[in-house]
């Protein structure tokens, strides 16, 4: 069992930033951030493999959010710049232990999920 906690959302205006992380037990093959706001369906927003390859980013996050991992101390990190209001939502790291699950945004690939922290942006 791998578990997975997330930190680092907060309030900010809009154009500010914010660094979540989410720092995991155990080994994964990867790691993704899903989003959900009020009323909607969680999302894809970034994934990438251990090796730091293959990475993939929603195209409304593109150009400003970077996923990044630490393996030393088995964390992954969602860097979001130039935040929008739009960009509210409780944030979810999620691991899959499958090589394919990093080809997905299907929340069945992921064995594992973080408690999430919110992200909020104001005008």
């Amino acid at each position: 069992q791998v578990q997975l906690v997330e930190s680092g959302g907060g309030s900010v205006q809009a154009g500010g930033s914010l660094r979540l992380s989410c720092a995991a037990s155990g080994y994964t093959t990867c790691v993704a951030w899903f989003r959900q706001a009020p009323g909607k369906e969680r999302e894809g927003v970034a994934r990438i493999y251990t090796d730091g390859g293959s990475l993939y980013y929603a195209d409304s996050v593109k150009g400003r959010f970077t996923i990044s991992r630490d393996n030393a101390k088995n964390t992954v990190y969602l860097q979001m710049n130039s935040l929008k209001p739009e960009d509210t939502a409780m944030y979810y790291c999620a691991a899959g232990l499958q090589y394919w699950a990093c080809t997905t945004n299907s929340k069945g690939a992921y064995n594992y999920w973080g408690q999430g922290t919110q992200v909020t942006v104001s005008s």
